[in-house]
């Protein structure tokens, strides 16, 4: 993997204020890592510790109240086509196909129809979803919906991708192989990608590394490193695996804050 750092974020500090109640409050501060190229970073923490938060200043969504966020050494002052984000929501246009939600991005950015439903028909291939391509969003099932989603931010080429949580409103066995297709995907593909969620599971079995939030405000805790082989990741054995089983346990215990740092 490379060393280079894609994203960096240093001393970061967000915060919300309720004018009308006269609240302050700090969802991150201190908050500083780096996300490096190529790299399939994972974070978690407890509820209320910042991931989301943090996405959203990483995507220039919302504006730091102190601290830098930064993508190749340049400071990110708003949203841009070269980060990709993918919510948990699947926020596909109803009223369009399969391949017209992929390719819309390409459309909004002036590319002619044939040159852009051969790239969305690209990443379609990629997704298993060719087969989809005329079908409307509410023809399709959850999982389907969401690997349309990955697949429309693919079409635009981002040098980062940016998931929130994107597999949790799925049953749990469409979620298992969404997880395999991202590993295989990301493989083909080698985007950055900074990928938040809830599960220590799906950090594990995705992650590169998985920074571990303290309860808010926001900081990392620790970093765990993951070295488990990208051909090793899979659901049918993994489970079987002492290195994933003590890699889980030991960031679950983190994130509990039953572990020291």
């Amino acid at each position: 993997m490379s060393a280079k750092t894609k994203i960096s974020v240093v001393d970061l500090r967000m915060e919300y204020v309720d004018e009308n109640r006269g609240i302050r409050h700090i969802a991150t501060d201190g908050l500083t890592l780096d996300v490096k190229e190529n790299e399939f970073l994972c974070v978690v923490g407890p509820s209320g510790c910042g991931k989301s938060t943090l996405l959203s200043a990483i995507a220039g969504f919302l504006k730091p109240r102190g601290g830098t966020v930064s993508m190749d050494g340049r400071p990110i002052l708003e949203p841009g086509a070269d980060r990709g984000v993918v919510f948990q929501e699947y926020a596909l246009l109803p009223w369009k196909t399969v391949l017209e939600n992929v390719g819309l991005g390409l459309k909004l950015r002036g590319v002619a129809k044939a040159e852009r439903d051969a790239v969305a028909m690209r990443f379609l291939d990629i997704t298993n979803l060719t087969h989809a391509a005329e079908k409307y969003p509410h023809e399709l099932s959850g999982g389907m919906k969401q690997r349309a989603a990955v697949a429309r931010t693919l079409a635009n080429k981002p040098e980062v991708m940016l998931m929130d949580e994107p597999f949790a409103a799925v049953d749990a066995q469409t979620r298992l192989t969404l997880q395999e297709e991202l590993v295989r995907i990301w493989d083909e593909n080698r985007l950055t990608v900074l990928f938040i969620t809830h599960s220590v599971e799906e950090a594990v079995f995705l992650g590169d590394r998985i920074i571990v939030l303290t309860p808010g405000p926001g900081k990392v805790r620790a970093v765990v490193d993951v070295p488990i082989p990208r051909d090793q990741r899979h659901w049918a054995t993994i489970n079987a695996n002492p290195q994933f089983v003590a890699i889980r346990d030991r960031t679950l215990a983190l994130v509990r804050g039953l572990e020291a740092a």
